[in-house]
């Protein structure tokens, strides 16, 4: 059996957490308060990431079936539970409505995820294509692209009609804009379930990026940061178990994932 990046011909990646950072600590700041007190980085690092493990399950219920699709105004709400996450209190609808429309389209601090350049710079260099997926509002993920220097033709929109991941067409429709078959697209993304599971369910090769390790090595194959796509671009002949290069829970479409 190939490596499992070793047959690659393209590379899908997810944008939030992956691409970009999204969810920090100074951007709700400045989209919630940007003049009021400091909030407590413990908190708000537990709260997003129980926020995001809750939106990744809930992603994956659309997908099997045990909810209806995941949508745009289901991100929404996903950014609104994170917002009252982070406030720790109720918010006035009118207040809560500011701040997500500031947080979509910021002005304010932006972090830089240092990984990200790098390994763009190994693609180019490869001539290796590239496409970029979310279920964010497609302005707000253009916005973001333009001020991580990344080329905004490099989003595949979700509007017009276009399912968003973590829909098997999305990822199927990436592969072709792509010009590649399914098993030939290497996807890269940063939640298990919805991106990784899903993308591999539609017939991608995924690997999760876990920058800070939370997963357990069950998750399948892992990279704790994108400078290790040079490496996995290099490896065509180390061959992992089949264990390892797909999910190894069990492949139930009939519901949730366990919880945690």
């Amino acid at each position: 059996m190939a490596h499992p990046a070793g047959e690659a011909r393209a590379v899908v990646f997810d944008l939030d957490e992956t691409l970009v950072a999204v969810h920090t600590l100074a951007r709700w700041q400045w989209a919630w308060r940007p003049n009021g007190p400091a909030l407590s980085e413990r908190h708000v690092r537990a709260a997003l990431h129980r926020e995001l493990h809750a939106w990744d399950r809930r992603r994956w219920r659309g997908l099997v079936g045990a909810e209806p699709p995941a949508g745009p105004a289901d991100y929404l709400d996903h950014l609104r539970r994170t917002l009252l996450a982070v406030a720790d209190r109720p918010l006035p609808e009118v207040e809560v409505a500011a701040v997500l429309e500031r947080f979509l389209k910021p002005v304010g601090p932006f972090e830089t995820l240092m990984d990200v350049a790098p390994a763009l710079g190994v693609l180019e260099e490869r001539s290796v294509e590239f496409a970029v997926l979310t279920p964010m509002p497609d302005d707000a993920a253009r916005g973001l692209l333009r001020r991580s220097g990344i080329p905004e033709d490099r989003l595949l929109p979700s509007s017009g009609g276009n399912p968003p991941p973590p829909d098997k067409a999305a990822f199927r429709r990436a592969s072709s804009a792509l010009k590649v078959r399914p098993s030939q697209a290497l996807f890269i993304g940063d939640l298990y379930w919805s991106d990784v599971r899903a993308a591999a369910r539609a017939g991608l090769t995924a690997l999760l990026l876990d920058r800070e390790d939370r997963s357990t090595p069950a998750t399948g194959v892992r990279i704790h940061s994108l400078t290790e796509l040079r490496a996995l671009l290099d490896r065509s002949e180390t061959a992992p178990t089949a264990s390892e290069t797909r999910p190894s829970e069990p492949d139930s479409d009939a519901g949730p994932p366990p919880p945690p």
